[in-house]
């Protein structure tokens, strides 16, 4: 059974996607277990991903990496998270924010820090969400003024539920810039080094999914870095993350995607393997009809989600495409870990049983990169379009 099958990708972006099955099966799935019982940082399976060159390789070819564009990233997606999500998001938030960096920052930005993670001596990280704010992007606190003087922005507030807040080299910040009218020009994005002065970040308490990526809390206090890291334009930082998030949104997907598949795999070696009133599991009516609905909600999901990459990569109505794909995937993995850990009965809750950390994952893509219920909203505002 091979759910992830090529027919829907795009020629282009099927060695890729083959390098990534390739190596999911050989680093990532045979150290899964391991790494979500440990709750350890996968330092060693993440530089074996830097050698096979499938980390931050969307950063262009001209700061170093090899240019994969959203089909590529996508694909690479799909495979990680089928194999493990936990160290399939370390993997693709070693360079998460390095895109914005690379869209709106100045050459001299550019050189000095795309490069680096290009190249795999660095890695960086996205800080938007705030302890008390997460999908309300015109609603964080955290304060960015700049001190004429010193030639110097000043960074007070707290950041929530930051990948690699304390492993990455240096971050993507999105700050407050001012109290406009416009609530959605007042915020700007910065670079922040981690050793910057001021900047103090700790792991957040273990997690019950995903155990493998760590998430930290930061603490801004009179943080001071140069004027020259703002990103672009003061007051664009809204409308940055907007654009950006429409293709973390695919590739969000591809997360639910994976997960999915992963599910429908258990389960479906599960009932076959299995005897019950003296008849083998997959026979009975109700067990087939799990199993059909499964696969028809992953098939039209993985549909719409490849259907909705193309639309995101030619600029058609991308918000509402990018939203739609990622609240189908993500919830149709919801779906199918649910119902493959009823086909697994008892044994579904066993720590060892691959379903069971697989149910436990999937409720977190239905949050991040803005939860499932803001995405209905965007979906609604932009139907008309």
């Amino acid at each position: 059974m091979d759910l992830l099958e090529e027919s829907v990708v795009p020629e282009h972006a099927r060695d890729v996607k083959a390098e990534a099955r390739a190596f999911a099966e050989e680093h990532i799935a045979p150290a899964a277990q391991e790494y979500h019982d440990s709750g350890e940082y996968p330092w060693e399976i993440l530089e074996a991903g830097m050698d096979a060159g499938l980390v931050a390789q969307d950063i262009s070819e001209e700061y170093g990496g090899r240019g994969l564009d959203l089909y590529e990233i996508f694909a690479i997606a799909e495979e990680f998270y089928r194999a493990d999500a936990g160290i399939g998001l370390t993997m693709m938030l070693a360079s998460f924010g390095a895109e914005i960096v690379e869209e709106y920052g100045s050459e001299e930005q550019k050189a000095e820090f795309l490069r680096p993670v290009a190249e795999n001596d660095q890695i960086t990280g996205l800080a938007v969400s705030e302890p008390d704010t997460g999908s309300d992007l015109a609603g964080m606190t955290t304060s960015a003024e700049k001190d004429e003087e010193a030639g110097e922005w000043v960074l007070n507030g707290e950041k929530y539920w930051i990948g690699n807040a304390v492993e990455a080299d240096w971050l993507t910040l999105y700050a407050k810039t001012s109290d406009g009218e416009d609530r959605y020009g007042n915020y700007s994005m910065f670079i922040v080094p981690t050793d910057a002065p001021g900047y103090e970040a700790e792991h957040i308490p273990e997690k019950i999914g995903m155990r493998a990526s760590k998430q930290g809390h930061i603490v801004l206090d009179d943080c001071r870095i140069p004027e020259e890291n703002l990103v672009g334009v003061e007051g664009a930082g809204f409308y940055m993350l907007a654009e950006f998030f429409n293709h973390g949104r695919i590739v969000v997907g591809g997360h639910g995607l994976g997960l999915a598949a992963a599910a429908i795999e258990e389960a479906w070696e599960f009932v076959h393997d299995r005897e019950a009133f003296s008849r083998d599991v997959s026979e009975f009516q109700a067990v087939q009809h799990i199993l059909a609905d499964m696969r028809m909600e992953f098939e039209a999901a993985r549909s719409l989600n490849w259907r909705a990459a193309k639309k995101v990569a030619e600029g058609e109505n991308a918000g509402f495409w990018a939203a739609s794909a990622k609240t189908k995937s993500t919830e149709v993995a919801n779906f199918c870990a649910e119902r493959a850990m009823q086909l697994h009965g008892g044994r579904s809750i066993l720590q060892e049983r691959r379903v069971s950390r697989v149910y436990r994952d999937v409720r977190i893509p239905v949050i991040y990169e803005g939860a499932n219920e803001i995405q209905r909203n965007l979906i609604y505002r932009q139907s008309k379009y």
